[in-house]
């Protein structure tokens, strides 16, 4: 496969890890700091530059899925079909490589309804907070909720390693520091919007 087509698939999976990060830090302070939350999403949403950044995060999801499905469809038309499994003793990170494809397709899924729910139909001021509970509050869109984080998580802890690999910057004097670091940073991004959403369900802590 060509290089280009690695390294841009690379890229642009690390730009919205990017995104998660910042988004998961602004999603929190619904949980904790409501008033705050208000205050951000309505400065967010309000800021000139928002647009822009939709459509740079959108160029960047819509070049990540094209660029993984061609690459997946090269790994096929190669003859790679082989069945991974760990020899690191880790099954949950060949189960993670095996089950990539199956976790990208729950997330853009996810990342679909969610728009829907809440970027299509965005509230007025101050009531942000108010749809996000409404949402969370129905059992299916909760259920869903719950399914699009830990398939985030879970294509984290595969993808993070694999982009480095496709970038050239793994190596066997850091593999284990980026392995370590990127199945906590899955952890921390799966797993925070996994509890935040759980906890706006259920009530706060």
């Amino acid at each position: 496969m060509p290089l280009a087509i690695r390294s841009c698939t690379a890229l642009s999976g690390l730009l919205l890890v990017l995104f998660l990060l910042v988004h998961l830090a602004g999603v929190i302070p619904a949980l904790v700091a409501p008033e705050a939350f208000e205050h951000y999403a309505d400065t967010l949403h309000n800021s000139p530059w928002h647009p822009v950044g939709e459509l740079a995060l959108a160029s960047a999801g819509l070049a990540h899925i094209v660029l993984s499905l061609f690459k997946s469809v090269q790994n096929r038309q190669a003859g790679n079909r082989a069945k991974l499994s760990s020899r690191r003793d880790q099954p949950l990170a060949a189960f993670a490589s095996r089950n990539k494809l199956i976790a990208g397709l729950i997330t853009l899924n996810f990342l679909v309804i969610h728009l829907l729910q809440l970027r299509l139909h965005r509230p007025g001021a101050g009531h942000e907070r108010e749809l996000l509970l409404a949402v969370l509050h129905q059992p299916l869109s909760l259920g869903l909720y719950v399914a699009g984080c830990l398939a985030i998580g879970l294509h984290l802890f595969h993808g993070t390693e694999a982009a480095h690999r496709s970038l050239g910057l793994l190596s066997p004097m850091n593999s284990s520091y980026l392995r370590s670091g990127g199945r906590l940073l899955a952890i921390v991004i799966g797993g925070g919007f996994l509890l935040t959403s759980l906890g706006l369900a259920f009530g706060e802590f």
